[in-house]
């Protein structure tokens, strides 16, 4: 995957597969400690131990729709050639947490990409379930709420199309504001 967002995307369809009616998305660009953290935790069905072990081998997947599950491989190979690790802790009943950590600086680690476009795309594909996205940016924070967005809009779909762009247009400028302020 050519972006880390993309990365984000598949983690996100995973908890959805999972059932999750609530996806945490946490982002931490920390430039003072070299530091991205990408969290991203669901209260999905969850997974057992010997489950989570499994994660690692491209050919254990719990999806009956392919037999190969790439997305927690390439992650963490993404994760592990930037200088951090993948962690997934999980447990069945309560819900799944992803980890992935990089040195922000180094050569290997792939680019964040489009993180309002990929976000807002997870939020207005699965109008019924309820997202929250934490932007930090060496300790100035941004939050999204899909339940407070959803009570503002009073009943205007979060698929609409003039919604999505204006979603996506806020939340790119909240990050990018950010980035400046800081």
């Amino acid at each position: 995957m050519n972006d880390l967002s993309l990365h984000i995307i598949d983690i996100i369809q995973n908890s959805l597969s999972a059932g999750a009616r609530l996806i945490k998305l946490t982002v931490n660009e920390n430039i003072k400690e070299d530091l991205l953290t990408i969290e991203i935790e669901d209260n999905g069905k969850g997974m057992t131990a010997q489950q989570v072990m499994s994660l690692e081998d491209p050919f254990f997947t719990s999806r009956t729709t392919r037999r190969v599950g790439m997305g927690i491989p390439l992650f963490k190979q993404s994760a592990l050639q930037s200088g951090g690790d993948l962690i997934v802790l999980s447990e069945p009943g309560v819900g799944t947490k992803v980890t992935a950590t990089f040195k922000h600086s180094h050569i290997d680690r792939p680019p964040l990409g489009d993180l309002a476009n990929s976000f807002i795309l997870m939020v207005s594909a699965n109008p019924e379930r309820d997202f929250y996205f934490s932007y930090i940016y060496n300790g100035t924070e941004y939050h999204f709420d899909s339940v407070e967005v959803k009570e503002v809009l009073e009943g205007l779909p979060v698929n609409e199309p003039s919604v999505i762009r204006m979603l996506t247009g806020m939340v790119d400028e909240n990050i990018k504001e950010i980035k400046e302020e800081n």
